[in-house]
């Protein structure tokens, strides 16, 4: 699971060359399929990343341990004939957040067992995050308490490295977006200072070297900032070059590192190009994947509908509201308003908490009774036309096929193709 590429950004971005990678940060089995089959395809390095939430050593939302994650990803990479050589695993904000309603010490050591195990299990990528406090401490840290904390599980992390294999690159960063998109309506967003990113930089250098880790300190090829992109539940803030050009400039001061940004679902093409061509390199993508395949799959149900396969009452969409009304743990706290404005968050929202439901054996079953009715057959153009309109024209092109599994990963792959774009894999 080479690395060689994440060591490689700064240093063409320093020459002026316009190279990024995508994270895909998606647990979801078709929107892995449908990167894995980009990447064999265009002969690319797939970056796949799961987050503390996702997967962790209790087994996170999708119930999965670390091992079970890489496992999970290469059995769909061997299906689909992608070569693992090709293949980076990543972990997202690898820190506290899962047990933030601890105290610290706790809070800190299972984190430590957390990163451990993802290093273990080949993990080569890993997204420090120890930007919260835990239980009693303020919501935002200090930037030296920041610090030393992410160089306490660096240290873990150095000390778990399997023989022989690749030594991990680390991503740190002190204002790091909250994962899955803001929580609140958006009218504003605050660039990161240039001062401040230096001072990040600075800081975490100083808490390396304080435990002897000046080699992993020289591994660390990215830093979280604000370059000025955001989602919300109906907002999109798109990048403005302008407004980050003092940003940009940073890195000409500091030629380890490039810059990573987070919540880049849902901005345009022009947009993930301007990113990387200001030197916000690595591009990460998760909510817009599994979006854009509810998207797709609330599509197939009134497909199935029309063609006389399935009754109105038997549709995923009925299915998924029934499931989240029963177990509204993933959305409650986040979606607000009156009945009408909450279930339209709970579907359409661009935050997309649906997708933590997708792996409930309800929800898979509701799927997989979508897809057996409509089977193997091509659905006629026209229908995609009514209710797959976004796939309709490169459903269209010579040699697409029309079925349903195809299109479902046709709609992940009309996403992830905007990246590859802007990051010059296209």
């Amino acid at each position: 699971m080479s690395t060689a590429l994440l060591l490689d950004l700064p240093k063409q971005h320093r020459a002026g060359k316009r190279v990024g990678i995508v994270s895909i940060c998606s647990a979801h089995p078709l929107v892995i399929e449908s990167a894995l089959i980009a990447g064999r395809e265009n002969r690319h390095v797939v970056l796949i990343e799961a987050t503390c939430n996702q997967v962790n050593q209790d087994g996170g939302y999708t119930g999965m341990t670390p091992l079970d994650f890489r496992k999970f990803v290469e059995a769909i990479a061997a299906k689909v004939g992608f070569d693992t050589a090709k293949l980076i695993l990543g972990g997202d904000h690898l820190g506290p957040n899962p047990w933030k309603h601890l105290p610290a010490d706790e809070a800190m050591e299972k984190s430590r067992v957390m990163i451990t195990a993802f290093v273990a299990a080949g993990f080569t990528k890993l997204h420090l995050d120890t930007s919260m406090g835990c239980q009693g401490e303020p919501v935002a840290l200090p930037d030296a308490t920041t610090a030393e904390r992410a160089a306490f599980l660096a240290q873990a992390a150095e000390g778990a490295l399997p023989a022989g294999g690749d030594k991990p690159v680390y991503i740190i960063g002190t204002e790091v977006p909250v994962p899955g998109g803001a929580l609140e309506a958006l009218d504003h967003l605050q660039v990161t200072m240039p001062a401040a990113a230096l001072a990040t930089i600075e800081v975490h250098r100083r808490a390396f070297a304080a435990r002897g880790l000046d080699d992993a300190f020289a591994r660390v090829v990215g830093v979280v900032v604000q370059p000025g992109v955001e989602f919300g539940n109906e907002d999109v803030i798109v990048y403005e070059p302008a407004k980050a050009q003092a940003l940009s400039a940073v890195l000409g001061q500091v030629p380890q590192f490039v810059f990573e940004a987070h919540s880049t679902d849902y901005q345009p093409e022009a947009a993930l190009a301007g990113l990387v061509a200001d030197g916000f390199n690595i591009l990460k993508v998760g909510p817009a994947l599994t979006f854009v395949l509810r998207e797709a799959i609330y599509g197939l149900d009134q497909v199935a509908v029309a063609l006389g396969l399935l009754e109105p009452s038997e549709t995923v969409a009925l299915a998924m509201e029934a499931l989240m009304l029963r177990e509204p743990q993933h959305w409650q706290k986040y979606y607000h308003g009156d009945a009408a404005a909450l279930h339209m968050q709970r579907h359409f929202s661009y935050s997309d908490r649906i997708r933590y439901y997708w792996p409930h054996p309800d929800a898979v079953a509701a799927v997989e009774r979508l897809m057996a009715a409509l089977g193997d057959r091509d659905i006629p153009m026209p229908l995609i036309s009514q209710f797959l309109g976004t796939l309709h024209a490169a459903a269209a092109a010579n040699g697409q096929k029309t079925d349903a599994r195809s299109l479902l990963l046709l709609a992940v792959r009309q996403q992830t193709d905007l990246y590859s774009r802007a990051t010059g894999i296209l």
